[in-house]
């Protein structure tokens, strides 16, 4: 049985940062993508970031190019995203998941197993 944890969540001011962790365990992995997706209040869970096992390839969402940044551990079954210069939408449970190998999907449906989220709350 997978399971995947999130930490590092908490609150931020405005222009702050954040790192989260994401650990997954349960079975070997091998060429697994992972991926961080997001949710925000009465809104529908969005991709952020992700990564392939290589870290080759790390597409992002528009709304954090360039502030957010996914790595992934040398123990290939951890990942982390470097939150940078936070801003007040970017308020949201922070979901992290783990897909298959191939081209890393930025829907939903290209990840299996999630872990149960983390907040993170910018305050202006």
């Amino acid at each position: 049985q997978v399971q995947v944890v999130e930490s590092g969540g908490g609150l931020v001011q405005a222009g702050g940062a954040l790192r989260l962790s994401c650990a997954a365990s349960g079975r070997t992995f091998i060429n697994n993508n992972m991926g961080w997706f997001r949710q925000a209040l009465g809104k529908e869970r969005e991709f952020v970031a992700g990564i392939n096992w290589s870290g080759g390839s790390t597409p992002y969402a528009d709304s954090v190019k360039g502030r957010f940044t996914i790595s992934r551990g040398s123990a290939k079954n951890t990942v982390y995203l470097q939150m940078n210069s936070l801003k007040r939408e970017d308020t949201a449970v922070y979901y992290c998941a783990m897909g298959n190998y191939g081209p890393v999907s930025i829907t939903t449906n290209g990840y299996t197993y999630w872990g149960q989220g983390t907040q993170v709350t910018v305050s202006s």
